[in-house]
């Protein structure tokens, strides 16, 4: 009872940083459209949006996990896994591939190889 409680309370807490994360996203772009020059966007301009946005959907990802943790008690491994993938590409995006050692890029090739096959094995076998 105490767990499920907590978990409501955690569902009301993501839904305000949803909501702060959406006001965010639209600061961000306001902000990047009316610097010098005006309306014109650079590749960082578009990459720190692009952030912007991809934390909102993981925000949102997470806030649909709790959900269905409310609803059955039980983990849902594919949604989990797409959380995962949704956060990793979200890295991959912002990465700046002239600063970054091979080893880092390596690994984080492993980690969406491994969350790819992940998923692919939890969907082929719910069907």
């Amino acid at each position: 009872m105490v767990i499920r409680f907590c978990v409501r309370i955690l569902a009301v807490l993501m839904t305000l940083v949803i909501i702060w994360s959406v006001v965010d996203v639209a600061w961000v772009l306001y902000q990047r459209t009316m610097a010098t020059p005006i309306e014109l966007l650079n590749v960082n301009d578009i990459l720190v949006a692009f952030s912007a946005f991809m934390v909102t959907l993981i925000a949102i990802e997470i806030f649909l996990n709790i959900v269905l943790y409310l609803r059955d008690d039980v983990l849902h491994v594919k949604l989990v896994l797409a959380t995962a993938l949704m956060a990793i590409a979200r890295k991959v995006i912002v990465l700046d591939y002239k600063t970054l050692e091979p080893e880092y890029i390596w690994a984080t090739a492993a980690v969406i190889f491994a969350l790819s096959i992940g998923y692919w094995l939890v969907v082929r076998k719910t069907q």
